[in-house]
């Protein structure tokens, strides 16, 4: 009930065509983070031309932009081709599968991975940090924010995709519209005043400390400025999220989501050139985002400057809900290939994947803790793995293309090759330019997850080298097992173990491990009376009591000697053990009597072959 008030009643299989989505809920479940990464992308561009003061920035970051703006339309048509070619999911990860081979395709899918954790991570710190520039008294407060959005996306995300949907929605649209008519209302001012349009709040000037801009520095800003391109492929990893037909709607809402991204980058570079809009240092006294500087230049500190605020601030923090919504998916891809344990191929009482987001969360606090929520210590360490997947999904469509006949095809194949020259020569000025400022911690991450992965999966396949079996069922030398049951003393819960063993099998050993520390009570002298005598009169083998001394006052030792010479003795017999549990009711309670599940543990692993663990419980009345 507890869980049902946090994340919603259960839902049914047959009940998941309820929590698809059409093209207005897909924006905010799918395209929060390609839309918000407009308020940090051009920031972080603007960030590395701070040597340069404000003035002479504002003036580079439209030429930024237009280079980032034909990457994003590069990536924009290639997607909207994978999209048909794979109706059930064309993230990278299956198109490099099917069309360049394993071990891309799980290169695809790490480097996706580990982009989703580093997305969501920028985008919390982002939506925080835009808040603390409008708030400043809450600039010490900035990484328990950061932690409790996080909680909040996480229970949000394990309600369901289609509730997830319902709470971004508002946001997101206002995001939009608050941002949309900041930018008609600057270039409508812009227009009017010729060129030369007055701040109603005037942004903050850095004087430089440098006059030239050399490649270098364009290259770096580029690079920090295509972080606001990340997220463009959620919507092909996404398709069967969709209501049908799925693949039109999935383009419709790749469509929305490119021409809305192209246009609020377009309009913040040009208002940024106008109005003299730079960066200021971010986790200094005084920081206030491009976002907050643009919207006050152009419409004062008024009512519509908190509103719109407000909703970037919304949208910048929820817009990691991309990752929530993907991550996961790349995970059960992974899963279903033996990569990543069969936990994240599960989806959970509310139809998501469960698993995938959990973890998703744990590493996400965990980034957020290890660089103090600030957006600009984590940028450096972003993009690559997006970029790095982009380049594999395009490259395995110009395969997919060679191999179709026909005009289209011809075209097709133009587009993605085109798609995967601009986003490779994106992702080597992306690991070139951040290489000292961070980049090398995710190009050295990539390799040993490919590791863990193909570990992971030798994993499975050894196992299922080892108990694949054919044919039919072999029944022959059955014999019943020897029964070994531990008992300490003959209370309730033994008496009960006891009579179980004895319907199993008419050879049980009783035995009993000696010493005075472990408070056994020794059974010999009433063994005759007490157990024999009765069993004999129901016409059964009494079971043999066995004492075992111990001189080092230790019981699993010699317990697990005698089963070895057991089934040493007794190669060709499966050895039963019974193990007596007192079951109580709380959870706590473990913590107090855990010694039965250690012995079931160890009996499990100490490989005797042939012995098999049995345990009877006995459950403690409250």
């Amino acid at each position: 009930m507890r869980s049902e008030l946090l994340f919603g009643k259960p839902l049914r299989t047959d009940e998941e065509r309820t929590e698809r989505l059409g093209v207005w809920t897909a924006v905010p479940v799918l395209g929060l983070d390609a839309l918000a990464s407009a308020s940090y992308g051009p920031e972080a561009a603007l960030t590395v031309l701070l040597p340069l003061g404000s003035a002479a920035a504002s003036r580079i970051v439209p030429a930024i932009t237009a280079c980032i703006l034909g990457v994003l339309f590069a990536v924009f048509f290639s997607y909207r081709q994978t999209i048909p070619a794979y109706p059930n999911g064309g993230g990278s990860f299956t198109v490099a599968k099917e069309n360049l081979g394993r071990y891309p395709a799980v290169l695809a899918g790490a480097a996706l991975a580990i982009d989703y954790i580093l997305n969501a991570a920028v985008a919390i710190s982002a939506g925080v940090g835009a808040l603390v520039s409008a708030v400043p008294e809450l600039l010490p407060y900035t990484l328990p924010l950061c932690l409790g959005v996080l909680l909040l996306l996480i229970v949000v995300n394990l309600h369901g995709v289609r509730s997830a949907g319902l709470v971004f929605m508002l946001p997101a649209y206002a995001f939009a519209l608050c941002l949309g008519a900041t930018i008609a209302i600057g270039l409508a001012k812009i227009f009017i005043s010729h060129g030369h349009p007055d701040a109603l709040v005037s942004p903050p000037q850095i004087h430089a400390l440098r006059t030239a801009l050399t490649p270098w520095l364009f290259a770096r800003a580029f690079a920090s400025g295509c972080t606001a391109l990340t997220g463009i492929e959620a919507v092909s990893n996404a398709v069967p999220l969709f209501r049908e037909p799925a693949v039109v709607h999935a383009r419709r809402t790749l469509t929305v989501l490119a021409i809305g991204l192209g246009m609020l980058l377009s309009g913040i570079a040009v208002l940024a050139g106008f109005y003299r809009i730079g960066a200021t240092p971010p986790g200094a006294a005084g920081y206030q985002s491009v976002i907050s500087q643009m919207v006050s230049a152009v419409a004062g500190r008024g009512l519509f400057y908190y509103a719109t605020m407000t909703a970037v601030i919304l949208v910048l923090a929820l817009s990691a809900n991309t990752s929530f919504a993907d991550f996961p998916r790349v995970c059960r891809l992974l899963a279903l290939d033996e990569f990543l344990p069969a936990e994240f191929a599960h989806r959970g009482s509310r139809l998501v994947y469960s698993a995938g987001i959990v973890v998703l969360g744990i590493f996400c606090g965990g980034l957020l803790i290890a660089f103090d929520g600030i957006t600009d210590r984590l940028i450096p360490l972003f993009a690559i793995g997006a970029f790095l997947a982009f380049t594999l999904s395009q490259l395995g469509m110009v395969a997919h293309w060679r191999r179709t006949r026909g005009w289209r095809a011809v075209q097709a194949f133009v587009v993605n090759a085109l798609g995967a020259l601009a986003t490779a020569t994106t992702l080597v000025v992306i690991a070139v330019a951040k290489f000292k400022q961070g980049a090398w911690l995710s190009l050295c991450v990539i390799p040993p997850f490919l590791g863990l992965l193909f570990a992971i999966r030798r994993y499975h396949e050894r196992i299922e080298r080892q108990i694949h079996a054919t044919g039919p069922l072999t029944l022959g030398n059955l014999r019943e097992p020897i029964v070994v049951v531990p008992l300490k003393r003959l209370d309730r819960v033994s008496r009960q173990a006891l009579r179980f063993a004895l319907s199993l099998s008419d050879e049980v050993r009783v035995v009993q491990i000696l010493a005075e520390e472990l408070n056994t009570e020794n059974l010999t002298p009433t063994w005759t009376r007490d157990v024999e005598e009765p069993v004999r009169a129901a016409g059964r083998i009494p079971p043999q009591l066995i004492v075992v001394p111990s001189s080092y006052r230790e019981f699993f030792g010699p317990f697990t000697e005698y089963l070895r010479v057991l089934a040493a003795a007794e190669a060709d017999r499966d050895v039963a053990v019974v193990v007596p549990e007192l079951v109580e009711k709380r959870w706590y309670h473990f913590l107090l009597r855990h010694r039965t599940t250690l012995l079931k543990g160890l009996l499990i692993l100490n490989g005797i072959p042939r012995v098999v663990v049995v345990t009877v419980p006995w459950h403690l009345k409250t």
